[in-house]
């Protein structure tokens, strides 16, 4: 109960001034009962040297008095008492809400009406977060990283060795984007990630290659061979021998523990493909290991106790490879799902969840956070950042796009299954011109049944070359990468067709890569909605130029104003209404 109103009249004393006030209250003995030494020694919160308060039936006066409160209380019986109480240190009203607000470093408490910093009673409390404390400890523990914050493999290598390494000296979890690139270009990313970063955080992506098992595994063994213990596994559709071998590669009990040297991240957007990655291998697949010589009968034992991927990303609507699905749903379904199956197996640690697809603001971080995720990752936005392996023209393309500025293509390395990625929508042509070539590819057999105006609009308008030639370069392409295609291609003139198309798939990310001018209106840039988000936060802002994207500079203001966010949230739910202006969350630069 606020005493003053319970109080007939009120004189504050400041020094040689005093201001009275008559709230006009009944009550007082009873509101002291209630309220305590605390309640008391709150009437100097604001700065006052003194309070006297009285209702008839007792009056009260309370004064500084060498760092404590002296109470003098007097009831019209006679009947008088001294008491004296320590004051809280530091105590003072909040001058700025909005600032204090938007410093983590700082707790604040509501009381009496009033925002303090300082000890003292509060019917709400707002603590000091950091992004240290985010998510859970347990990621920090196992990754050895400073904060729940991973910048995810951009394919193509543009999730770059100069991005991983930046991410790993500040602290951070980054992956390099090893999917797509030829298996000597990614030995080359792998060796100058380890040169600089040596035992240090440090990720690298396993793409699921359906149409090329034999690259995955090759993909594999290089990562062993250079001791690369975290992969993140994504565009998985089900387990694969690659996956499995690698995750428990190396596997052994110490005094009872299983050890796993290697880490598997699984990014999926379906509880039906994230089951398999949360439980142990297939018993049959284990089998085929020991048979292979891959695993020991006694490693195939132990693999039977732990989970293919310790943690789970969940994939909402991100760039790239993505089903569009909802966070909202996707991060409480898989963490109930998580919670079954650890429950199931015995784990005694349950696998973690981690948030994809959308995460463009410190609000969705926030979001992604308060639903339950033990961790954060980002694609689209670090696509933009300094480090990315892109082209400018591409950077600045991405840092011009809104919300709704994607849209979904034809994939490459799906192309003929029909699977999609989303693109980037503004300014270039690729969704449009992939979406024909499957068209075309689905009503016809071969090229030479596709009809001549068809034809030659696709040579004139999509590859900008006679067929023939494009076909002279798809097969020397799979001449010296697996000349078994070429054989398909041969008995199966659908196949050839197919060949065809992928070559402009495949060749539009190199050209937005590289920045081939000639091409822009083909540049196939894999984009989320969450880089709209981005640009509209950091408008007008110090952030908003691309020379000041670094991805650390990124990822530390998004988590910082995550903090900002969350604070927010707790202090939303308190009695006062907060200024319309704590909601809008600025980048904090660094230094700041």
């Amino acid at each position: 109960m606020n005493l003053m109103m319970s109080a007939r009249s009120v004189r504050i004393y400041r020094g040689t001034t005093s201001e009275e006030r008559t709230p006009g209250g009944s009550g007082l003995a009873r509101a002291l009962d209630q309220g305590g030494a605390a309640a008391l020694a709150a009437l100097l919160d604001d700065g006052a040297d003194g309070v006297e308060l009285e209702d008839g039936d007792v009056t009260v006066r309370v004064d500084r008095s060498n760092g404590a409160a002296r109470v003098s209380t007097r009831w019209a019986s006679g009947e008088a008492l001294e008491q004296h109480i320590p004051l809280a240190r530091g105590a003072h009203p909040v001058a700025d809400l909005v600032a204090a607000l938007h410093d983590p470093t700082r707790t604040l408490r509501f009381h009496d009406g009033k925002w303090w910093e300082g000890e003292g009673p509060a019917e709400l409390v707002v603590p000091a977060i950091r992004p240290e404390s985010l998510g859970a400890p347990s990621f920090r523990d196992a990754h050895g990283v400073r904060v729940n914050y991973v910048a995810g493999a951009m394919a193509g290598g543009i999730a770059s060795p100069a991005l991983v390494i930046a991410m790993s000296n500040a602290g951070y979890l980054g992956y390099y984007g090893a999917g797509g690139l030829p298996i000597e270009a990614v030995r080359e990313g792998v060796r100058a990630i380890k040169a600089a970063v040596g035992d240090r955080p440090a990720g690298f992506n396993l793409l699921h290659n359906p149409a090329e098992p034999a690259v995955e595994e090759a993909t594999v063994d290089l990562f062993l061979e250079h001791g690369c213990t975290e992969v993140d596994a994504s565009a998985y559709m089900g387990l694969t021998s690659a996956v499995v071998r690698y995750r428990l590669h190396g596997i052994h009990e110490v005094d009872g523990r299983i050890v796993t040297p290697n880490r598997v991240s699984a990014k999926v957007s379906r509880p039906e493909v994230a089951e398999p990655f949360l439980r142990p291998a297939p018993v049959k697949m284990l089998q085929e290991l020991v048979a292979a010589g891959k695993l020991t009968a006694r490693q195939a034992e132990l693999a039977r106790r732990v989970p293919v991927a310790e943690d789970i990303t969940a994939e909402a609507d991100s760039g790239g490879h993505t089903d569009r699905r909802p966070l909202p749903v996707l991060i409480p379904l898989f963490r109930r799902l998580a919670a079954r199956v650890a429950a199931e197996e015995g784990y005694a640690v349950r696998p973690r969840i981690g948030a994809a697809g959308g995460i463009g603001d410190p609000s969705s971080v926030a979001a992604a956070l308060t639903l339950g995720a033990d961790y954060v990752m980002t694609g689209s936005i670090n696509q933009a950042a300094l480090e990315a392996g892109t082209s400018d023209t591409v950077r600045e393309m991405l840092a011009q796009a809104g919300y709704a500025d994607v849209t979904m293509g034809p994939a490459p390395d799906m192309f003929e299954m029909g699977v999609q990625v989303q693109v980037l929508a503004r300014g270039t042509m690729y969704a449009q011109r992939a979406a024909r070539l499957y068209e075309l590819y689905r009503a016809y057999g071969s090229i030479d049944e596709i009809p001549v105006p068809d034809r030659e609009r696709i040579e004139k308008q999509i590859f900008q070359r006679p067929l023939a030639d494009v076909w002279a370069e798809t097969e020397a392409f799979w001449a010296a990468r697996d000349p078994r295609e070429l054989e398909r291609a041969r008995a199966d003139r659908r196949h050839q067709m197919a060949l065809c198309f992928r070559w402009y798939l495949g060749l539009a990310s190199r050209w937005a890569r590289v920045g081939d001018p000639a091409r822009k209106r083909d540049y196939q840039i894999w984009c989320g909605p969450a880089m709209g988000l981005f640009n509209d936060w950091v408008r007008g802002t110090w952030l908003e130029p691309l020379a000041a994207r670094s991805v650390v500079g990124m990822a530390d203001a998004m988590m910082e104003g995550a903090c900002v966010a969350l604070r927010l949230q707790i202090a939303s739910a308190g009695p006062a209404s907060l200024p319309e202006s704590a909601f809008r969350i600025l980048p904090r630069q660094p230094g700041s």
